[in-house]
């Protein structure tokens, strides 16, 4: 059975329900993982998606914040959804397609602006969540799963635009690869978009204060498709939608794609 599957921090479900519905058009993945819902659950329009062909839905949602959403045009049913470092947050959802497959769609918090938790709350939280998600991960080793989702961290030298300029900023300090590399290694994931793109200067996200981002291309690849190694070599044909950072009033994220044969 091969399958599709495309992560999107959407930035608002329902915003932007009509940049989903593009992507679901143009592009017909047949797994759709969104982060950055800010919606609860029964306010995310779901029967525009159901339309295209997109009846299954498992989800988390808070009103304005957060929020992960797994839609599908295959059954799924929910796996789960933790809540790492107690923060309350919408964050995490598992599916599982009837294949056997566990979808792991996370939403990493970003960690504010300074990199120090001694005077940034927010890097603190980001490290524990990052913490947590290693030790559930190295306590139940995961099993023909895929990960995705907005981790917020680009680990590469190469998944940011300057790797210099980026070493003190937060989504890029060795703090934070170094943890999100214990996170992979905890869960024998295999990062599947550098699988298939291993070489070059690639990114997913632009920020909205580059008044010309695409000219600009100041990016970095905060959004990843990982899967566990009993599945690794099923993945293939993974590509970065960059085009949709620049539809009418996007998300500063482009979608992230993958396909699996099994």
């Amino acid at each position: 059975m091969a399958f599709s599957l495309a992560t999107w921090n959407i930035n608002s479900v329902r915003l932007r329900e009509e940049l989903v519905q593009k992507l679901l058009r143009e592009e017909g993945p047949d797994v759709l993982c969104l982060q950055e819902c800010k919606s609860p659950v029964d306010k995310i329009p779901t029967q525009g998606f159901a339309d295209l062909g997109y009846p299954y839905m498992v989800a988390r949602g808070q009103k304005g914040y957060n929020g992960v959403a797994i839609l599908s045009r295959l059954p799924i049913v929910e796996a789960g959804a933790e809540d790492f470092a107690n923060l309350g947050h919408a964050r995490h959802i598992a599916g599982r397609l009837e294949n056997g497959v566990t979808v792991h769609n996370f939403y990493v918090p970003a960690g504010g602006d300074k990199p120090d938790r001694e005077v940034n709350e927010k890097f603190g939280q980001k490290l524990d969540y990052l913490s947590e998600m290693r030790d559930w991960f190295k306590a139940e080793k995961p099993e023909k799963s895929i990960l995705v989702g907005d981790l917020n961290i680009a680990p590469r030298e190469d998944d940011v635009w300057d790797h210099k300029k980026m070493l003190k900023i937060v989504s890029h300090t060795p703090v934070e690869v170094d943890l999100l590399a214990e996170v992979q290694e905890a869960g024998s994931w295999a990062d599947v978009t550098r699988a298939d793109i291993p070489e070059g200067l690639l990114y997913s996200w632009w920020s909205y204060r580059a008044k010309d981002w695409d000219a600009a291309d100041k990016g970095r690849r905060l959004d990843h498709v990982w899967a566990t190694g009993d599945i690794r070599q099923a993945a293939h044909s993974s590509r970065v939608l960059r085009a949709a950072r620049g539809w009418e009033k996007p998300s500063d994220h482009a979608p992230v794609f993958a396909t699996f044969d099994l």
